[in-house]
């Protein structure tokens, strides 16, 4: 059981129990080819899969769902449907999912210097703005504490099952990446 008295190492706790489907995910999307057209169309659309399931649930800030369509339609390809996303969720499992998705903005910000050139890049180059990453893991902390017993286990739920959304389109959507 994590105890949410930890509420100052959410984040860690988090990035520890998620760490394994992170690096799945890392290594099925590493295999996509974005330098390609048609390799970066299989990765925005692999996203679009995940993301239009997990943005309506985790409800972000700033959503990237309508950045991931521009650079879909510029390819000529339109958002696919969702992935299904467990419905009943607490606000433990919402901080989980978000986590997951703001943490993916990191790797964004990597993954967007792999487009290639002339390819759109709305959704990948959707970093955070100064001060943003660093809010974030504030309002982590303050929710943790505010949470209540089970708040962190609901949130490492959340993040695990975001990962595990990313991962099945991942696996579904995947090519080779140089083939």
């Amino acid at each position: 059981m994590i105890k949410s008295s930890d509420a100052g190492r959410t984040r860690q706790a988090l990035r520890d129990a998620t760490m394994q489907g992170h690096q799945r995910v890392d290594a099925l999307f590493a295999d996509f080819a974005l330098d390609s057209e048609g390799g970066y169309r299989a990765f925005l659309t692999a996203h679009g899969r995940a993301l239009s399931a997990l943005e309506p649930a985790a409800r972000p800030n700033r959503p990237r769902l309508p950045l991931l369509a521009q650079d879909l339609a510029a390819l000529g390809a339109t958002l696919p449907q969702p992935l299904p996303l467990r419905a009943a969720m607490g606000e433990g499992y919402r901080w989980g999912l978000l986590y997951a998705l703001e943490g993916s903005r990191l790797g964004g910000a990597v993954l967007a210097r792999q487009v290639g050139r002339g390819l759109p890049h709305s959704y990948l180059s959707a970093i955070h703005e100064k001060g943003e990453w660093l809010a974030f893991q504030r309002a982590l902390e303050s929710a943790a504490a505010e949470g209540g017993e089970g708040w962190l286990e609901d949130a490492v739920q959340g993040a695990l099952a975001a990962f595990a959304l990313f991962a099945a389109a991942g696996a579904e959507q995947k090519i080779p990446a140089h083939g």
